[in-house]
């Protein structure tokens, strides 16, 4: 449950439309569901002002199926990341296909209850180093949009062509927020953080020859960043990059 349907639901009771006893038992059943193997958290929208994300990487569909139907049920839209392909099929068959959004290169699956309210007051740019950083910068894009955002995208243009980063310069500077993607040396983040006056939120990722070390020669190389107001999420962390560059575009800028 989220505030919207909180203030529904003391609404109807207001008018009369809802007994007290129905609002107890709402009420009753707003802080978690219980489900065996799986406890959701159905309160988190109305804390955090988004609903549980749910991690898909190493829950069976069944598993996936039973969460996002708990949340829906209480009036949420359910994002799944690191979800394989072949466990999508299930949540099309329980919510319909019409109401199963899949990025595919994302690994990332929206089941929608309602239309997507923009929330955020600005644009979030999501950035990526290379080609092979797509998984991650998508993962973070529609993470963006799924939670209220305008997002626009600014793919391919890392610094060994960086070139190819000015030619976007002017939508970059326009953004609220920026995340910046990139493996290998992880550079990019401190080339845009000395270009922009915009908050940056670097993502390694785990695109590289042997030396990047997974990943981890690109996250030292963000977390030593020369460049002012750029941050660090973990390797290949898309989605958490997206949840905060959310947090920030909801409240500040314009």
């Amino acid at each position: 449950m989220d505030r919207r349907l909180l203030e529904e639901l003391l609404e109807r009771f207001r008018r009369g439309e809802t007994t007290l006893e129905e609002v107890r038992e709402e009420l009753a059943r707003m802080p978690f569901h219980g489900m065996g193997d799986v406890v959701v958290d159905t309160h988190r929208g109305l804390r955090l002002g988004f609903p549980e994300v749910v991690f898909g990487l190493g829950k069976t569909a069944e598993q996936v199926v039973r969460i996002a139907a708990a949340l829906t049920e209480r009036g949420s839209n359910v994002l799944v990341t690191k979800l394989q392909a072949d466990k999508v099929v299930g949540l099309r068959e329980r919510f319909g296909p019409d109401a199963v959004e899949h990025d595919e290169v994302a690994g990332a699956v929206l089941v929608r209850h309602h239309p997507v309210e923009v929330t955020g007051r600005g644009t979030v740019c999501i950035v990526a180093a290379g080609t092979s950083d797509l998984p991650v910068a998508r993962e973070a894009s529609f993470t963006a949009r799924c939670l209220g955002n305008r997002v626009e995208e600014v793919f391919d243009v890392g610094v060994a062509g960086v070139h190819r980063l000015l030619h976007h310069l002017p939508g970059l500077r326009s953004a609220n927020v920026l995340v910046v993607v990139a493996g290998m040396e992880g550079a990019l983040p401190s080339v845009v953080g000395g270009l922009v006056s915009r908050p940056i939120i670097a993502v390694p990722t785990s695109v590289g020859y042997g030396a990047s070390f997974g990943g981890i020669a690109a996250l030292l190389g963000m977390l030593n960043s020369c460049a002012p107001g750029v941050t660090v999420v973990n390797i290949d962390n898309g989605f958490g990059a997206a949840y905060a560059a959310s947090l920030i575009n909801r409240e500040f800028g314009s």
